[in-house]
């Protein structure tokens, strides 16, 4: 996952070696590259073959009662109080679903025939001789529980979560073509629009196989780092180019300052933002009070930011323009995109009156290739798009204050503001 998180200054092999000890599959789809607006879409299918190996794996686990509570009971006359142990993560037991997965590309005309390439995970029926419920390449799909809400975000970000999330009832959406930078660009612009394309053409012209298939109207956005970012980005969240531009030019003289490789990675378009900005185009670009126009669709209903970047870009008035609800997943040892200065940031900004955040206490920006951070992860993801999403309400509780009180490595809510000027 290159640009899951960023890879700087010396940074790129120890993420590499991470990645090889945990065998996360790097599949790159073919990408012509693509920006949103919403033409009528061209569907080719791709060419690209996927060998899956179907696992057995065990069925969900419900968690019995809240756990947060201590428990009496009476042996020989006497009140003996029970502590129960920290709840599992039930969640992050694979679904009942088999996982079908297909290749589909698309091309945006409005961006001058962008190719926009998706990874599609479904639930599917389980194929006659394989054992499980594991993944298997153009599976005929499950219709018993269509059409399915859908997930979007990088195909990066898919080969970690995709699988999952879909064995739980959902079509996931990876986009192929978004991947790492040394430093902010022109990206920012292109990725969220890629994902809004990617929501138009599988509501308007999904793949044939598909079809009813996928409940495009309960859309759900998540990506990790700068994947974040585009979650943000697509969640109603607006540019606020002012307060941007005088963050980069005050961050050295800060107290205390951001690290100086940082400011050079986030602060690259302020060097030629009319540039920037005449990319974005001015559909984007111009309005009233200053801030950009938001990249979102109201399809979009929930999303999942987990360590992102983009506060000081979006600002806090930008920020406050997110209106849907949103989880933010942070960890406290990232500085990568630093705890204080993004994550804390963005959830105090938010503008959601539904909106929390769950900190893996002593966890860096890497966490996403080890193996029990990302089993948490599945397990929140699944929780809380299946309560906006598939109206779980059951599920509610397992992303819960109660919930995450259970766990002494886990914190809700706000903690690890430093009190410097981290562009409030």
């Amino acid at each position: 996952m290159d640009r899951e998180s960023p890879m700087h200054n010396g940074r790129t092999g120890a993420w590499q070696a991470q990645a090889l000890s945990l065998t996360l599959l790097a599949l790159e789809l073919a990408a012509c590259t693509v920006p949103l607006q919403t033409g009528a879409p061209v569907a080719a299918y791709s060419t690209a073959t996927v060998t899956s190996t179907p696992t057995a794996v065990a069925p969900i686990a419900r968690a019995t009662g809240t756990g947060a509570h201590e428990a009496a009971q009476e042996e020989e006359g006497l009140a003996v109080l029970i502590t129960p142990e920290p709840a599992p993560f039930p969640l992050s037991e694979r679904g009942s679903y088999f996982v079908g997965l297909l290749d589909h590309e698309v091309q945006d005309r409005t961006r001058d025939g962008r190719c926009v390439g998706l990874r599609l995970w479904y639930p599917a029926q389980r194929p006659e001789g394989s054992s499980g419920r594991g993944t298997a390449r153009d599976a005929t799909p499950d219709r018993s529980g269509a059409p399915y809400p859908l997930l979007l975000m990088s195909s990066k970000s898919g080969e970690v979560f995709a699988p999952h999330l879909a064995s739980h009832g959902f079509v996931v959406a990876g986009c192929g073509g978004q991947y790492s930078a040394d430093e902010w660009g022109e990206w920012l612009l292109d990725y969220p629009r890629d994902l809004l394309f990617m929501l138009e053409s599988l509501a308007t012209h999904p793949p044939a196989t598909l079809e009813e298939i996928i409940n495009t109207d309960q859309t759900g956005v998540m990506g990790y780092s700068f994947g974040g970012y585009d979650t943000l980005a697509v969640s109603g969240a607006r540019v606020d180019p002012e307060f941007y531009l005088d963050r980069c030019a005050r961050a050295p003289q800060m107290e205390p300052p951001p690290a100086a490789w940082w400011i050079d990675y986030i602060c690259a378009p302020a060097t030629q933002w009319e540039e920037f900005a005449a990319h974005a185009g001015e559909a984007i670009t111009v309005s009233d009070d200053g801030l950009w126009q938001p990249m979102t669709d109201p399809r979009i209903r929930a999303v999942m930011p987990m360590v992102p970047e983009g506060a000081w870009l979006f600002g806090e008035r930008g920020l406050a323009a997110v209106d849907r609800p949103t989880l933010i997943i942070g960890a406290t040892a990232d500085t990568s995109n630093p705890y204080d200065l993004e994550a804390v940031t963005i959830f105090r900004q938010v503008g959601t009156t539904e909106k929390a955040m769950i900190s893996f206490a002593g966890e860096s920006h890497m966490m996403v290739f080890s193996l029990e951070p990302v089993a948490r992860m599945k397990h929140f993801a699944t929780a809380f798009f299946g309560t906006y999403l598939q109206g779980r309400d059951d599920y509610a509780f397992y992303f819960s204050e109660e919930f995450v009180a259970q766990h002494e490595d886990l914190i809700w809510g706000l903690i690890g503001d430093n009190g410097g000027d981290s562009g409030q």
